[in-house]
């Protein structure tokens, strides 16, 4: 018989994949096994990105993020889901570029002959960037076409961003150090320590169950939205994962839960608890995973976290339910957490608040004054 979930079971379901509810606890190597439990972390914007690690462990701070990436090159920032920029695990870089490098090129094409980026363009700068990046050499964007112009290709506008993120994607570059807060590119092959290899299907089988461990309960719709690869590339996978995976129904939606998270199913019908309060950052990979994130965003309250242009805003979370949106305001000097709830808080609830905040605080290594807004709802 199907397991008929609650919607708050659910939420509280996918809390817990998404290491919200029982957090990393801090070590040397948390940070890369955060990022690796999620399957990748959307890093358009860095902070944010450093943000929803913070999120998701106890006592992290902006620089362990920063030290994982630069020093001890744990976790690797670079185009992949939805052709969207991530901070991946080290380990997975290999087979998650080799399954999604090739699809998001492919969708560019018609981009990249508007910029002028046919193949003996890209493959003369490709041989450029190479030389250029040789010997854990890192430069800058501007550096790069400084150095493509030299050798007679001519790039500029949107034909840089397009450039370089072609060559990531076929895991020529990634993200290396900042200097002066300019980020650099260097060689993926010098900068990467060697992960996981397989075959282009057993990488398939392995994407779906590491979503389904890290997004569960969520359907094969959800699985083709967060990865962005054409339902087709994933369909036998997914039905092989999810014949060994559990079977249950949100509302009347059917879902699965992967197979090793049978224990968590006994624990949400059971366990008593105090609300679990999330400052979520922009763009955090909790609203990203799902076609339809109706479960976590009420309609009427949907146009302030997401009001279109791509745009996802930091989020109150509370028991898996958006319940407000919040920022980082600069006063006077001051660090101010603004928060706007949706509606009233319960005591509960206002210390859970208080908890989130100190850990951002902490997280940035500066304190920051609450303020608490009037709920949109009174």
């Amino acid at each position: 018989m199907t397991l008929v979930l609650s919607d708050a079971q659910a939420l509280l379901l996918r809390l817990r994949g998404q290491r919200l509810s029982v957090r990393e606890a801090c070590s040397s190597d948390a940070v890369a096994r955060i990022t690796k439990g999620v399957c990748g972390v959307q890093a358009q914007d860095a902070r944010a990105a450093a943000l929803a690690v913070q999120a998701r462990g106890t006592k992290v701070r902006a620089n362990d993020v920063e030290r994982a990436r630069v020093e001890e090159r744990s976790i690797v920032r670079t185009w992949c889901m939805r052709g969207t920029l991530h901070l991946l695990a080290a380990e997975d870089v290999g087979w998650l570029m080799a399954l999604h490098g090739p699809v998001f090129i492919a969708k560019s094409q018609r981009r990249y002959q508007q910029l002028g980026l046919d193949e003996d363009t890209c493959a003369r700068g490709d041989r450029v960037l190479r030389q250029a990046l040789s010997a854990g050499a890192a430069l800058t964007r501007a550096q790069i076409v400084e150095r493509l112009a030299a050798q007679g290709i001519q790039l500029s506008g949107q034909a840089e961003y397009h450039f370089l993120r072609r060559a990531a994607l076929q895991g020529v570059v990634c993200f290396g150090p900042d200097v002066e807060r300019e980020p650099t590119y260097v060689l993926a092959a010098e900068w990467i320590r060697d992960g996981l290899r397989m075959t282009r299907e057993d990488a398939q089988v392995e994407l779906v169950t590491r979503y389904l461990q890290g997004y569960a309960p969520a359907g094969f719709e959800d699985l083709v939205t967060w990865s962005g690869l054409p339902a087709g590339e994933l369909r036998a996978a997914w039905r092989g994962v999810a014949s060994q995976a559990i079977e249950v129904k949100v509302g009347e939606a059917p879902a699965f839960v992967h197979r090793s998270q049978e224990p968590w199913l006994r624990e949400v019908q059971v366990r008593a608890r105090a609300p679990i309060v999330c400052l979520l950052p922009s763009f955090d990979t909790y609203l990203l995973g799902y076609r339809d994130r109706s479960l976590v965003v009420a309609s009427r309250y949907a146009k302030h976290i997401h009001p279109g242009g791509g745009v996802l805003h930091p989020t109150l979370v509370v028991d898996g339910r958006a319940s407000g949106t919040w920022r980082l305001d600069r006063r006077g000097g001051a660090l101010e957490l603004v928060v706007q709830p949706f509606e009233a808080l319960p005591r509960a609830v206002r210390d859970g608040l208080e908890l989130e905040a100190s850990r951002v605080s902490e997280f940035l290594g500066e304190p920051a004054t609450m303020v608490v807004h009037p709920p949109i709802a009174r």
